[in-house]
Parts: structure tokens; C-alpha cells; sequence
């Protein structure tokens, strides 16, 4: 296929082809002091030496280090959700000091990309991709629950426990008549986009939380593990008490909760199930005990052989693209971990480090198996996604292939008021076309493509040909205007601003003497403003890597 210039810009056949409340508190550790570095840097070792004892077993040779642009763009994009700014690449660049790459992590992990990104992580955990515009409205509310916690850096343990536990609605049983809880609109959206249904509630929690797609025992015993029907209901128990108010109303319905009802009905019998956690034990209770209370009390307890497991694990996916167990609800004996000792080995280090997933942040990112190149290097390394011998190319989320488009042209866009997060609902214009388009409903970020009606939003689209417009480019504009610059310092600017890397030799020869003779135009200008439509098309800019 040929492109706007008549040549194949870098990897764009590749592209077509694979067509606010805040807190008044934080819970307890929210303002906990940041972990030594040497505890850190243990947990790197220890990584590296799990990944390379993995990688000598199979006779695979892993791939060199990223080099510093492939590196500043991949965690620009996992921690922050988006390419850094021309400035930024620039200076990282120019940092002569050993350790600027663990220095930039700690630059990102304290700074406002970061909580906007991991709350559309959060919101993406709890709504996967669902555009419905009713869901979206409570989207809003998730986010707004999630980006308190994170701008106080609530632990995981705690943001899952407030989740559980959330004030939903009004409560019978236990409490005086006509008595109304407080309702916390945030984390109750989660209840609400559940239908208020105990057994999509039960469902969401272990899938989520636990690591364990217990719902396919929801009719029969589970045909590939040892999870059965029984199993399923006893878990579902503990929301049995939990109502539409009216259900008619849909996701909107208000919710009541019966706390004395501590047992669920097997469909297709009378039989009464009672409450039983996943590791088959049974509840201790008392008369004031809530069923999700105790169930939370147990999902987070120490001892608990699922929850930190699936957490280190879900971060390990969310850095890497894929799981040490894939997928990362999928855990049981027919689906081990790739390095099940490395993963019982992070899970003991968040539970030690209470939850800070920050934590888990700095060292995964400060190992080697991180900060490998992407790129094929040995025979060795095909088809081995898992050993981790290179970095798995990762698609973007809708919210990356925004940020990151808007952050390259310069685009400001429009203002809301403070403490609103962007949605498909308040976003409106452009944006809410891109987060709706590039919602890819896909398990494994490693295998996500472009469809022909992405390639072509991209490559047509009303804002791509805005952000390639010297009247409307902030960042073409700067460039074309600055008399300083010569024609190679030029293209240089617009591949970082793109690409958060300047020129190969081999590009810089063909592209100089195509800008300078104006291209089909005879337009060194347009010509220009061509080379930047064909980067934002590429697929480089497309996937982290």
C-alpha cells in the first residue's frame, strides 16, 4: 500500500495490515515513606537472576539493553500513558548521571501522569471495554473514586478492601428500620455496573482480585480445574444479600443489602448454599458480621494464597504485556507461571512492602529483563514471548494513543474543571471518537492489532489532519517557524516529537533530499508536514516497545 509520500513510511504497511471527591483520610499507609532503595534493588537481582536462570534452561539468548530513547518512550508510556514531550526526551538524553534511568522512574511514580494513568488503568480493571454510554457515566465515577486513592497512594490492599466494602446503599437486616447508609458513589458504580447481581458480583471479585474465573463453575463443575459448582455459590454467598432496589431502572437502580443473609440458593434447586471462602475454609461468624466484610477480611489477609499473587502478577502484565501466569485470571494447576518461584518471590515482596505498588513499580523497572530491547536479536527468541529474553511489543490503550497523539502535536484541547477526568461521556469532540474507535476489545495486550477503521481514522481522521496542519499544529508550526533550525535538526525535532528519537542515518538520506526538494509539491513546507503524518501513522509510534 502506498502512503501519502508514495513510499512506505516505517512499519505503516505493518499498521494497515494487522488490521471529583477527594479522600478526607487516606487508610492506613497512605502516607507511608517510600522503600529503601536497597530493598529495591534486591528485588531487581533477584528478578534478573529468576528470568536468566530461566533463559540459560532453554538455551535462549536474550536481547542487548534498550537503548536511552527506546527506554524514556517505554516508560513514559507504561507509568505516565504517554510519550514524553520533545523537552523531556532531550533531557534525558543529555543526563550523564549513572543512574538517570531509576532517577526518571522516580520522576514519573511522583508526578500527575501517573495517577491519571493508573486511573484509567483502574477504571479499564473494573469496566473492560465496555463503551456503553451508560456504563461510561458510571466510569466517571469509578475514576474519580480511584484517582483520590492514588494521588495518596492508598495501598492496593486498602483501594481493594474499600471496594469490597463500600457504603452501597440501604441496609436491612441487622440495623434499625428505615436507617440509610451513607452511599460512596464511587466504588458503588462497581456494584451497579454488576447489575447488583450476587453472581456477577461473585464473578467480577475472584476474576479480578483472586486470579480465578470461578464463574465457569457456575453451572457445572469447572471442565478444566478443580473449581466446582458448589464452590461457585458458596463464594456467591457472601453477596447474596445484595438487591436491585428497582429493577427496572437497570445499572441505575438503587441497591439494598440484607447482611443476615449469609447463604444462596443453587438455581434449579431449593438447596441453600452457605458461605465458604476459596481455600474451602468457613467462616467464623458473629452476630454483627457484613458477608463481604468478612469476605474482604479474608481476600486480604496475609495468608491468603490468591490476592497478592494476582496483584504482583497483574502489574507484572500491565510492564511487561503478558503475564508470569497467562492469563492473569486464569490462575490454577493446568496454567502455571513461567516462573512461579519469581512470582511467590514479588508477592512476598509487595505483602512485605505493604501493597506499594510503587514498590513493585521501581523494581520491575530497574531490572534487566525490563530495560532489554525490544527488538529480535537471536533465533533463540522466537516464539518464546514468555521467557522474557527481549520486551514484548505492547499495543496502546485508547487513553495512550490520545495522550500520546495529543502530546506530539502539541494539542491542548478543552478544559474541565478541576478534578474531572476525561471520559467518553464529558470528553466530547475528537478525543471521544479515538477512546471509542481504539477500544480493542482484546485479553493480551502482546497481540493487539489495528483495524483497517483505525489505520484509516489515523491516516484521515479530522484531528490527524488538523495535527499535520502548520495553522493548527503547535508542534509543525514551531518547527516550520524556527530560524534556527536547519532541515536535518528539523526532522530530528519532529521524530522526537513522534517517535522520542531523532533520525537513523538511513532515514536522514532519503528524507533530507525529499524535504529540501519539496516533495511531490515541490513544497519543502508541506513536504515537511508529509514526513510528520507518515511517524503519527507508523507503527513505532503505535506500539510501546
Amino acid at each position: 500500500m502506498k502512503t501519502r509520500l508514495g513510499w512506505k513510511g516505517p512499519g505503516l504497511l505493518c499498521l494497515v495490515l494487522w488490521s471529583g471527591t477527594a479522600c478526607a483520610a487516606g487508610p492506613p499507609g497512605a502516607d507511608r515513606a517510600d522503600p529503601a532503595p536497597d530493598a529495591v534493588t534486591q528485588l531487581a537481582r533477584l528478578i534478573d537472576s529468576r528470568i536468566d536462570a530461566g533463559l540459560a534452561a532453554g538455551k535462549i539468548e536474550a536481547s542487548p539493553p534498550a537503548d536511552d530513547a527506546e527506554f524514556v518512550r517505554r516508560v513514559y508510556l507504561d507509568l505516565g500513558g504517554r510519550i514524553p514531550r520533545v523537552a523531556e526526551a532531550r533531557a534525558f538524553f543529555e543526563d550523564r548521571r549513572s543512574d538517570k534511568r531509576a532517577r526518571l522512574v522516580e520522576k514519573l511514580l511522583h508526578g500527575p501522569n501517573y495517577v491519571n494513568h493508573f486511573t484509567n488503568v483502574w477504571r479499564a480493571l473494573l469496566l473492560p471495554n465496555n463503551n456503553n454510554n451508560q456504563v461510561q457515566v458510571l466510569a466517571n465515577q469509578l475514576e474519580t473514586w480511584a484517582r483520590a486513592r492514588l494521588q495518596n497512594n492508598v495501598p492496593y490492599d486498602r483501594m481493594v478492601y474499600e471496594l469490597m466494602t463500600a457504603e452501597i446503599g440501604n441496609r436491612g437486616g441487622l440495623q434499625p428500620p428505615g436507617l440509610r447508609r451513607a452511599f460512596e458513589p464511587g466504588a458503588a458504580a462497581f456494584y451497579q455496573v454488576n447489575e447488583s447481581k450476587a453472581d456477577n458480583l461473585s464473578a467480577s471479585t475472584s476474576r479480578l482480585f483472586l486470579g480465578v474465573k470461578i464463574e465457569c463453575a457456575q453451572c457445572h463443575d469447572h471442565p478444566f480445574a478443580r473449581w466446582t459448582r458448589k464452590q461457585f455459590w458458596e463464594y456467591t454467598a457472601f453477596f447474596a444479600g445484595i438487591r436491585p432496589q428497582n429493577p427496572q431502572a437497570g445499572i441505575f437502580s438503587g441497591i439494598t443489602e440484607d447482611v443476615k443473609v449469609r447463604e444462596a440458593v443453587m438455581p434449579g434447586s431449593e438447596k441453600k448454599i452457605k458461605a465458604r471462602f476459596l481455600d474451602g475454609k468457613a467462616p467464623t461468624w458473629t452476630d454483627n458480621d457484613v458477608p463481604r466484610k468478612v469476605l474482604a477480611d479474608w481476600m486480604i489477609a496475609r495468608g491468603n494464597p490468591f490476592f497478592a499473587r494476582t496483584a504482583a502478577n497483574r502489574m507484572w502484565e500491565h510492564l511487561f504485556g503478558i503475564g508470569l501466569v497467562d492469563p492473569s485470571d486464569d490462575f490454577r494447576e493446568e496454567n502455571p507461571a513461567s516462573h512461579p518461584e519469581l512470582l511467590d518471590e514479588l508477592a512476598n515482596a509487595l505483602v512485605a512492602q505493604k501493597y506499594d505498588m510503587r514498590f513493585l513499580i521501581r523494581a520491575i523497572t530497574a531490572s534487566k529483563a525490563y530495560q532489554r530491547t525490544s527488538a529480535y536479536t537471536h533465533p533463540s527468541q522466537k516464539d518464546e514471548l514468555r521467557s522474557f529474553a527481549r520486551m514484548p511489543l505492547k499495543g496502546l490503550t485508547p487513553e495512550q494513543v490520545w495522550e500520546s497523539l495529543a502530546t506530539a502535536v502539541g494539542y491542548k484541547g478543552p478544559s474541565l474543571p478541576q478534578g474531572m477526568a476525561f471520559t467518553p461521556v464529558n470528553a466530547g469532540g475528537v478525543r471521544q471518537e479515538f477512546l471509542v474507535k481504539f477500544a480493542n476489545p482484546v485479553d493480551r495486550r502482546t497481540e493487539q492489532q489495528i483495524s483497517i477503521l483505525q489505520a484509516l481514522s489515523l491516516m484521515n481522521g479530522r484531528f490527524m489532519t488538523d495535527a499535520t496542519s502548520r495553522q493548527r499544529s503547535e508542534t509543525l508550526a514551531a518547527v516550520l517557524d524556527a530560524p534556527f533550525m536547519d532541515l536535518r535538526q528539523k526532522l530530528d525535532t519532529l521524530y522526537l516529537a513522534a517517535l522520542s528519537r531523532p533520525m537513523r542515518s538511513s532515514e536522514s538520506h532519503r528524507l533530507v533530499p525529499f524535504v529540501r526538494d519539496g516533495g511531490p509539491s515541490r513544497d519543502p513546507n508541506r513536504a515537511l508536514a508529509d514526513v510528520f503524518w507518515v511517524l503519527l501513522n507508523s507503527s513505532e509510534f503505535i506500539f510501546n516497545h
